[in-house]
């Protein structure tokens, strides 16, 4: 078989197929298959992967800080003020020339440069390769697109199916935007919390910043997040033992059980009792939607499907604005019961849908219902060409089944780079400080000068610009990349919270004495529209996604657990300390979470690749081609799993 320069013999022994071949010439019964190439490495390059394949070699690993400085000034296809949000509002346009130009200048040096030993043949190779457009392979450098794309097309039950589960994500949409427009009801404060509300009816001299400051009403919103932490725990054994789909199930009736409870509230205690039974219902569906979906997907279409779960989040969080604009109209002080007890709605959806639901192929074959498996496959691909798919499927569910302990071995060192992701990802999506804008916008927007008609309204605007930016990364996902995305939604953000605390600032200064003008007030909802759809389109969707799609079968589960409990325990830690915080930092608070956004949007960077169209299953090369997380996934990892697929096809 022909192979393009700088690929060596032992490529498929180690575990890359197909991303070494010429783009010619196809492996046996593949050549349907659609090029695993991604189009910005033309035929007769140097594929992203091949420079790290000869690592054995220390001479060429010379070149990996070569060809990253290289690859810095193209940042994956975004420009550097975008992947340097820190930097982007004080670099020149000389100076960005001047970055542009520089690795150019490098890749125009002799290798005795780099090389002083003289020992520079093999060398030289490595860096023609390099320069003539091989990448570095690995999160901070490379988009490495495509892995071996298996047989199938995009089938209309795939989408019905993935539709019904990312209904999922309206529960939690619907209770995200709903209680922020409840607690700014007098009707609601008055009869659960009097002294919030008395606080809020006195004299305008009061310190705008501190008004809302109330530790039993922040307990309302953020209990539902503690019991979606823990309920998620629980979650991961259902959605392994018994499937995904009667995680989905159960989520769905625990939550309509707490909306009946929250809807009829004669005290703080049901109101508490009814948050927990929704988190739980949070938890669960949480925990088991993003994988259904994942699994479901066929690979080059996973980060479209995928993100309809954030889809349905922004629709509920949209509708329940609508709704509370309503009923806070309603005569007679009972509005805050329709909107709470408006969450059996998404409930009753989500519960109707699990029911006749399929479960994945991974999961059924993990349960052991191999014919099944075999049979759901060629459903929901659309062809009898299955065989490859499917036994790679099997492999992965064998290695599930010799890990008895999944929580023990997600902690060893080769899955060191998923538990890194599963941690950090929803801990800076939380950080971005979204929830801030969602869960209390009316609040927010009434502190800040606004009516209560006004706030609610703004509310609702904030919710529509969220569904519709939601739609770009829908279309994104899988041709731009989950990289770009994240580095241009980070920029977007700091450069609005920054721009909003400083407006705040002006207006209310340290004080919290002042009045917002109507154009200032428009202005500062602009930008906080702005701001919601950089989310929209990066920390949001992506922020289930790529979690979902990255753990092998064998701790899945486990990771997608810790994946949601780390999501929901900061939701509650922010939730509960925000008021109080922005009683405290003002509008500081604006800064800090700024602060937070330039953390993440170069952590993503640096140690993120790209997972764009790689089949969920063969996610492991991404991470042993990474220049950082390479290290922790050994030859003899990649080596059995080899093995293993051979022995599945004898």
């Amino acid at each position: 078989m022909n192979r393009r320069p700088g690929c060596d013999r032992e490529a498929d022994a180690e575990g890359i197929p197909g991303w070494c071949r010429s783009g010619e010439i196809k492996p046996p019964g593949q050549q349907k298959a659609q090029t695993p190439f991604p189009k910005r490495t033309p035929v007769g390059r140097t594929p992203p992967f091949a420079l790290y394949k000869t690592g054995s070699n220390p001479r060429r690993s010379r070149y990996r800080f070569f060809c990253a400085l290289r690859s810095l000034s193209f940042c994956s296809g975004v420009p550097p003020s975008l992947c340097f949000p820190s930097l982007s509002l004080s670099l020149s346009l000389s100076a960005l020339v001047s970055f542009h130009s520089f690795p150019s200048l490098l890749c125009s040096l002799p290798s005795s440069v780099f090389n002083p030993t003289g020992e520079v043949a093999e060398v030289e190779k490595s860096r023609e390769e390099c320069c003539s457009g091989g990448d570095m392979a690995g999160g901070g450098f490379v988009n490495p697109v495509g892995g071996g794309d298996y047989p199938g097309k995009l089938t209309g039950f795939v989408m019905l199916t993935c539709i019904v589960a990312a209904t999922g994500g309206l529960i939690f949409g619907y209770d995200i935007g709903i209680s922020g427009g409840v607690t700014s009801m007098d009707s609601f404060l008055s009869k659960f919390f009097p002294t919030v509300y008395r606080k809020e009816k006195a004299d305008n001299s009061t310190n705008q910043y501190c008004k809302f400051d109330s530790q039993l009403l922040t307990s309302f919103t953020s209990s539902l997040y503690l019991a979606a932490l823990v309920a998620s725990f629980f979650a991961a054994t259902v959605t392994r033992v018994f499937g995904r789909k009667w995680s989905m199930l159960f989520g769905g009736v625990t939550f309509l059980a707490g909306a009946a409870i929250n809807g009829a509230a004669k005290d703080v205690a049901m109101l508490i009792i009814g948050r927990i039974l929704l988190g739980v219902g949070v938890g669960f569906a949480n925990q088991s939607v993003p994988l259904y979906l994942s699994e479901m997907a066929p690979a080059r279409y996973r980060g479209t499907l995928n993100i309809g779960f954030q889809l349905m989040i922004t629709i509920g969080i949209f509708v329940a604005n609508l709704i509370n604009y309503g009923t806070s109209k309603i005569k007679g002080g009972w509005g805050w019961r329709v909107s709470l007890a408006g969450a059996a709605v998404p409930a009753a959806i989500i519960t109707l849908g699990s029911i006749f639901l399929p479960d994945t192929p991974n999961s059924l074959i993990d349960r052991g219902k191999e014919e099944e498996a075999r049979e759901m496959l060629r459903r929901i691909r659309g062809t009898n060409d299955i065989d490859r798919e499917y036994q790679d499927l099997v492999v992965a569910s064998n290695q599930s089944r010799s890990v008895q302990h999944p929580w023990a071995n997600i902690i060893q060192r080769k899955y060191r780079p998923q538990l890194t992701m599963a941690i950090l990802i929803p801990f800076f999506q939380q950080l971005t400080g979204i929830n801030v804008i969602m869960f209390y916008a009316p609040v927010l927007f009434k502190t800040i000068g606004f009516g209560d008609n006004a706030s609610l309204m703004s509310a609702v605007i904030t919710g529509l610009v969220n569904v519709f930016a939601t739609l770009v990364s829908v279309y994104y996902a899988d041709r731009a990349g989950r990289r770009k995305l994240f580095l241009e939604g980070g920029t977007q953000m700091l450069i609005c919270q920054i721009l909003v605390g400083t407006l705040i600032w002006k207006e209310f200064g340290t004080t919290g004495h002042g009045h917002v003008s109507k154009g200032m007030a428009i202005i500062i909802v602009a930008l906080i529209c702005v701001y919601v759809s950089g989310f929209a389109w990066s920390w949001g969707p992506l922020g289930w996604l790529v979690p979902s799609e990255i753990f092998p079968l064998e701790i899945r589960s486990a990771g997608q657990a810790i994946n949601v409990s780390v999501n929901m325990f900061f939701t509650f830690v922010i939730a509960q300390v925000f008021l109080s915080l922005l009683c405290h930092f003002k509008f500081g608070l604006f800064y800090f979470f700024g602060g937070w956004v330039i953390v993440m949007t170069i952590f993503v960077y640096f140690f993120l690749p790209e997972t764009k169209n790689v089949p969920i299953e063969e996610m492991v090369h991404v991470w042993k081609a990474h220049w950082f997380w390479g290290k922790y996934i050994n030859d003899a990892t990649i080596r059995g799993d080899i093995e293993l697929k051979k022995q599945s096809h004898v």
